[in-house]
């Protein structure tokens, strides 16, 4: 039992320093060598807070842990905009341009619709991953030069969002905080995936809400501490467009390299929580269940719903809808662990 505690407690706090290295790290490099803070703030912000789930999701298809890497990215998505753009919003409001926010947020509702019909119809074959990174490279390159040409209010969104990332280290000191990031985020997620697991059979819970809470909150903490920041900095609209690119990231790049490197299938003749590790292999059972729940799409919807309603009406996020949001995602943790009665399924 202790050497499970502290492993999740060791994952977290690697995966989090990690995240946080490896973002400041490669923003540093790429500084140096020129890069503009416009595509600094579109790829390198983006990928590297997102850095967290994506090694934790391949490390939990390594080692079959199928409800884990999906719970990972599900949850992430979810505690995003209701756990991080709800604390952004409690301490500051968060004042929204609809036109930074047209083409990223349509785009990021788009993605999670797709999302939902792939997992509805258990497509995550490498086709799939390769489509997802086609698409999300496409999207990459189009808003590149679309917010150069027009000199866009998304492309000075996206460019205040690297402008959070503050590095005044040398060039080679940078290298090397880029580097320890990477092995740390590798690490930790080592950690987290093989405590979850553990504490997934020791507590008969289902892996996926392993994944859809410890493990989702844990890689969602770059995103939680980079939004906090430019709150406190009085940035705290970054934190909207961080949050929407980094669940863009999440559903193409991760959910995309995922499929690709491990082609997986969500269903499964048995609960996750049993006593082994769910088989990436599930699909060939004759009973078939799936490792997600509806009322987890539910709530993917939900905080999507709840996003684009806040950020498109009244040009501001308060903080009675920051409250909104931190209490929905309170009411679906307590849904997911059995505190309140659990609805739906398939």
């Amino acid at each position: 039992m202790t050497i499970m505690v502290l492993l999740i407690i060791g994952g977290l706090v690697l995966l989090f320093a990690g995240g946080e290295f490896l973002v400041r790290g490669s923003v540093g490099v790429a500084r140096r060598l020129g890069m503009s803070e416009l595509l600094i703030g579109l790829t390198l912000v983006g990928f590297g807070t997102s850095m967290p789930e994506l090694v934790t999701s391949l490390q939990a298809l390594s080692d079959g842990s199928v409800g884990i890497s999906i719970g990972n990215v599900i949850g992430s998505n979810i505690a995003n905009v209701l756990l991080v753009i709800g604390a952004a919003c409690l301490i500051s409001p968060i004042v929204t341009d609809p036109r930074a926010l047209a083409r990223d947020g349509l785009f990021m509702v788009a993605v999670t619709a797709l999302f939902a019909a792939v997992i509805w119809i258990d497509g995550f074959t490498r086709l799939t991953g390769l489509v997802f990174l086609g698409v999300l490279a496409v999207y990459l390159v189009v808003s590149v030069v679309l917010d150069r040409r027009r000199n866009s209010a998304a492309g000075a969104l996206h460019s205040s969002e690297a402008e959070v990332v503050e590095t005044t280290e040398p060039f080679w000191l940078s290298i090397l905080f880029a580097l320890g990031g990477i092995a740390g985020v590798i690490l930790g997620a080592r950690f987290l995936v093989s405590g979850g697991s553990d504490l997934a059979r020791v507590f008969g819970i289902s892996e996926t809400v392993i994944g859809l809470s410890i493990v989702a909150i844990g890689t969602s903490l770059p995103e939680l501490v980079t939004s906090v920041v430019s709150a406190l900095k009085g940035k705290a609209d970054v934190a909207l467009g961080n949050v929407i690119g980094s669940n863009i990231f999440n559903i193409l790049g991760i959910m995309g390299v995922s499929a690709a490197v491990f082609p997986f299938s969500l269903i499964t003749s048995r609960e996750p929580a049993a006593d082994a590790p769910v088989d990436v292999s599930a699909m060939e059972y004759g009973e078939m269940t799936s490792l997600v729940t509806a009322q987890d799409m539910g709530a993917l919807a939900l905080s999507v719903f709840l996003l684009v309603l806040f950020a498109y009406t009244g040009r501001k996020l308060a903080r009675w809808e920051g409250a909104v949001l931190l209490l929905s995602y309170a009411t679906y943790m307590a849904l997911s662990f059995g505190l309140l009665p659990r609805f739906g399924g398939f």
